[in-house]
């Protein structure tokens, strides 16, 4: 590898529950580098919508989260004890409320927002800018970073991605029906592929990994050797 690991902007793209935050987030621990959750960002916001009553029905009042969102203040802290960082709304965490069903649900509709993506790109892009970071999201690599060293699209069949989501939230104690989980992963593919604002869409130069049949350790080797090309 000839750049400086420090200096690198690593942008991985794709599809909702394809493991794009555990790769990004184990990428970020092995290289010594910044990880930021951009997806756990969108979350935060639909969760103060939520709060709020601004989604009703799966209804969003636009109007009022409009006026709202220059108060939204999101960071990630480390957790020692876990040895992750963890998403901060406001100064108050909520790394589990933001992984709940109810936001899954609402949380495409509120990043079709061309005001909310506005706000939080701006966010991610000050957070990046100086390198040594790697970010997972919908438009990264496509809007965020365009400039990215290493863009990458992840993806996985949508029966694989709904099993592993609902394998996660049982560990957390929720309790989904696999039904549910599957409809939501395919509504919200529809959502972020279609909507006018940053569609997702893989990048003319990003390489594709599909980690339906990888293991985590499978899929952090194959990026590693993309790192080395760089």
């Amino acid at each position: 590898m000839q750049k400086d690991i420090r200096s690198i902007i690593i942008a991985i793209d794709g599809h909702s529950s394809c493991g794009k935050s555990t790769v990004a987030r184990d990428l970020a621990k092995l290289l010594n580098i910044a990880y930021i959750d951009t997806g756990a960002m969108y979350r935060a916001v639909t969760l103060f919508a939520l709060r709020r009553n601004m989604i009703i029905d799966g209804k969003i009042n636009e109007e009022q989260l409009l006026e709202s969102i220059g108060n939204i203040v999101i960071d990630f802290r480390a957790n020692p004890d876990k040895k992750v960082n963890e998403t901060y709304l406001n100064g108050e965490k909520v790394e589990d409320e933001i992984r709940s069903l109810e936001v899954s649900n609402n949380v495409s509709p509120v990043s079709a927002l061309g005001f909310v993506r506005k706000h939080l790109v701006a966010l991610q892009r000050l957070m990046g800018e100086k390198g040594g970071v790697v970010l997972d999201g919908r438009d990264i690599g496509t809007v965020v970073f365009p400039n990215a060293d290493l863009k990458i699209f992840m993806t996985a069949s949508p029966e694989v991605r709904a099993k592993r989501r609902y394998d996660e939230m049982i560990a957390k104690g929720f309790s989904p029906s696999f039904e549910e989980i599957l409809n939501n992963v395919e509504e919200r593919d529809r959502i972020d592929s279609t909507r006018l604002e940053s569609p997702l869409k893989k990048a003319d130069d990003a390489v594709v990994l599909d980690n339906s049949h990888m293991t985590r350790q499978e899929q952090l080797e194959w990026i590693l050797d993309k790192i080395k090309e760089l």
